[in-house]
């Protein structure tokens, strides 16, 4: 990897060592000097990051724990950040795990956590992700960083290219929550509005990246982006004091999130960082943007791309390119894919927020109503310790919640009308 000019420095930070070796092909094999690219040329799949495995095995519990509380201190098992000065951060990462017992309770559960990623800098996941990719594009010496996004990671881009001083293109659908257009204009990039869903922005970006020389993070750095998704396996099995979940239930969108904590909990479990126990995986969609349940119903090993139509935007990804792997991965640990109806999406939000005090947007409605219908159809053991993923805090996505978001009461201003109201009983 070329680095790009280093920052000046008073006093020499610790660099780990990089134990990035090459890109692979997920499909035939085929490797690739580290590069900012993503697809093979003998087969067009998807490339990801190769490890040398014992500079991953060189990483402990101790030099983990030594680390920042950020997702920083797994520095040595991701394949960018290694030199600090170049490293592109907010912080993020660290996140709550947190026990979900009135949840659990209701649902009839014995053991429930929550892993909340609403508590990053710019309240999704996607920060980790972003990081990742904008400390390696950083390193392959590019100053301007670009995505397509349906939205968490649109304001994540904007916010870690602020704060690094790089130039940001940020391009999302037209008709993307309010919300999520405002916290992201607000870090005073470009950010461009494309009529049509997601996967047409996308197709655009992969021609303009295939003419400007920007770092797309989704797009040319997508297999260093994509592993920041591995710090959210890694963060719970040591939160849960070095150990892996029985059972985690992920969102699906490009299928990216799922399979990296997949990938981090098989990499620690054959590095020793953890007992390699048992665990299931399983995931969770829309039923109006469902293309990898609806693989998985059907037993097929491909997918079939669908035109998204659901309240959940920041999972609404018709054509996922790692659908196929979240299957063989739902498929080899024993989970399964499911999808829930924009109804239940709504009430297993107020259901979250209700019972725990969390606050999740609509993929962390989709996350709890899928939960409950495994347990519905008895696929999930309601008496094995799981972990879900709340990817984004709900602040993001009010519009569906409006209709139905209204005070319990509407009083006069004197305690008479509070004691008519019956509301102190």
């Amino acid at each position: 990897m070329t680095l790009a000019p280093e920052r000046a420095s008073s006093t020499q930070p610790d660099i780990v060592p990089n134990p990035a070796t090459n890109l692979v092909c997920k499909h035939c094999g085929a490797t690739y000097p580290l590069s900012p690219t993503h697809v093979c040329v003998e087969c067009f799949a998807p490339l990801e990051i190769a490890y040398d495995e014992s500079l991953l095995a060189a990483v402990t519990r101790e030099s983990i724990a030594a680390g920042p509380n950020s997702l920083w201190r797994y520095s040595g098992l991701l394949p960018a950040g290694h030199d600090p000065r170049l490293r592109v951060s907010l912080q993020a990462g660290w996140t709550p795990l947190r026990p979900a017992p009135r949840l659990a309770a209701e649902l009839g559960m014995r053991k429930l956590w929550v892993k909340d990623d609403s508590a990053n800098p710019t309240h999704s996941f996607k920060d980790r992700v972003v990081s990742v990719a904008l400390s390696a594009a950083r390193e392959f010496g590019y100053t301007t960083v670009a995505c397509a996004s349906t939205g968490n990671l649109a304001q994540s881009v904007a916010a870690h290219a602020a704060s690094a001083g790089l130039r940001s293109v940020v391009l999302i659908p037209h008709d993307l929550e309010a919300g999520k257009t405002i916290s992201t204009s607000v870090y005073d990039g470009t950010l461009v509005a494309v009529q049509g869903t997601y996967d047409d922005v996308n197709r655009l970006c992969s021609e303009i990246a295939g003419e400007y020389e920007w770092a797309f993070v989704n797009v040319n750095v997508r297999p260093f982006y994509a592993e920041g998704s591995k710090t959210l396996g890694y963060e719970v099995a040591e939160q849960l004091g070095w150990r892996l979940p029985s059972q985690v239930v992920v969102p699906i969108a490009s299928g990216s999130l799922l399979t990296k904590i997949d990938k981090a909990f098989r990499e620690m479990g054959r590095t020793g960082l953890v007992e390699p126990t048992p665990y299931r995986v399983f995931g969770a969609q829309a039923e109006g943007c469902n293309p990898v349940a609806d693989a998985y119903q059907r037993g097929a090993e491909t997918i079939t791309p669908v035109r998204p139509s659901t309240i959940a935007k920041s999972l609404s990804i018709g054509n996922p390119a790692d659908g196929p792997y979240a299957l063989d991965v739902a498929r080899r640990t024993g989970g399964a894919i499911v999808d829930v109806p924009d109804d239940q999406i709504i009430d297993s939000i107020r259901l979250l927020a209700r019972t725990e005090g969390v606050f999740g947007e609509t993929a962390g409605g989709v996350t709890v109503g899928c939960l409950r219908r495994l347990l519905r159809e008895g696929r999930l053991d309601p008496d094995a310790e799981t972990v879900i993923y709340n990817t984004g805090d709900g602040l993001k996505t009010l519009d569906p919640l409006v209709p139905t978001a209204t005070p319990t009461a509407t009083i006069k201003a004197s305690f008479t009308a509070f004691e008519a109201a019956g509301l102190g009983h």
